[in-house]
């Protein structure tokens, strides 16, 4: 599948990519999770967004790089890709995106990710490592990784 990938901040984005990225991950994290929480949090506006688009221009998949927090490193989360598409290699694409992104922006791609634990290995695969135990977040258990 070709994808159109654009990184933009949120105000560069048109209504509705600003609707589609809000509805895809509200579909994901909140609707198929059955996880209620604050997906919008305040802090989209100064994230930087990735967004990919199938062919015919409808939004697959997108996360969101947050600068530096107080442990030093960007954030990179609210990685998500629809539902019917999973398992075809987009997750890897978005993920490279990122790290592309990264690059640009910050000079490396040290970063960090809340990882929903049953994804550790996928995001290993791309280079995070685990640095902490399992926890609980909004009833569902992740694990904090690193890029150095």
């Amino acid at each position: 599948m070709t994808i159109r990938w654009l990184h933009a901040q949120l105000h560069e984005l048109t209504p509705l990519q600003v609707h589609d990225l809000m509805k895809l991950r509200v579909d994901v994290f909140v609707v198929e999770q059955h996880c209620a929480y604050e997906e919008i949090d305040g802090r989209d506006p100064q994230a930087l967004h990735i967004l990919g688009f199938d062919p015919q221009g409808g939004l697959v998949a997108c996360c969101r790089i947050l600068d530096a927090a107080e442990d030093g490193f960007p954030h990179v989360g609210r990685v998500v890709v629809r539902e019917d598409l999973r398992g075809q290699g987009l997750a890897r694409m978005l993920m490279q995106q990122a790290l592309e992104a990264l690059l640009k922006r910050y000079g490396s791609h040290r970063s960090a990710i809340a990882a929903q634990a049953h994804l550790e290995g996928f995001y290993g695969s791309v280079g995070y490592v685990r640095v902490g135990p399992d926890y609980d977040w909004d009833g569902i258990p992740h694990v904090d990784m690193v890029l150095r």
